[in-house]
């Protein structure tokens, strides 16, 4: 059973990174509706787990106005069908300037499917070696440092990580026993 059909589909805005479209709907009861979708290309996160350590990045977010602690992460909008591995590597020294000999796996989870199809992968980076940091023109000011997983955990309850994909990530991964 079809539970909402398209009936028309117009793309009010569109940027290299994200398309805004409005969508005509009619439901199996018949009423009609819109939904506001938002098409962004799926990303990749990055936890960068050394021992009892993991290494976090802040960086101002613009939507927000201020500046938060989170774990590593990015797209490539101009390759959205590359391999998430190596996406997930490629971030991981962009932003830390870190590169990991064991990326394990986590998981493929969506980040908000009530209005964007953009998904993300998790990854668990281990067995860390020092390389150089390359970061983006969008990238200005990230900084990163390395913290307990103690000092990680206390930073998401007292609210200084907020960052949704960041919590879920990592709780996934611990739930997992992968942490």
């Amino acid at each position: 059973m079809k539970e909402i059909e398209t009936l028309n589909s117009t793309v009010v805005y569109r940027n290299k990174w994200m398309t805004v479209r409005e969508d005509c709907i009619q439901r199996s009861s018949g009423h009609q509706g819109i939904f506001g979708v938002v098409e962004k290309t799926d990303f990749v996160v990055i936890i960068p787990v050394d021992n009892d350590y993991i290494h976090i990045v802040e960086q101002y977010r613009y939507p927000v106005k201020a500046r938060f602690w989170e774990l590593p992460q990015g797209s490539w909008e101009e390759n959205p069908k590359a391999d998430p591995a190596l996406l997930a590597a490629g971030e991981l020294q962009e932003e830390t300037g870190l590169l990991s000999r064991n990326m394990q796996y986590i998981g493929h989870q969506y980040l908000a499917y009530g209005y964007s199809n953009q998904g993300y992968h998790i990854y668990l980076a281990k067995d860390l070696v020092r390389g150089e940091q390359a970061l983006e023109a969008e990238e200005e000011g990230l900084v990163s440092k390395k913290v307990t997983i103690e000092e990680f955990e206390q930073m998401i309850l007292s609210g200084k990580i907020k960052d949704a994909t960041t919590v879920n990530a990592y709780n996934l991964a611990k739930l997992k026993g992968a942490i």
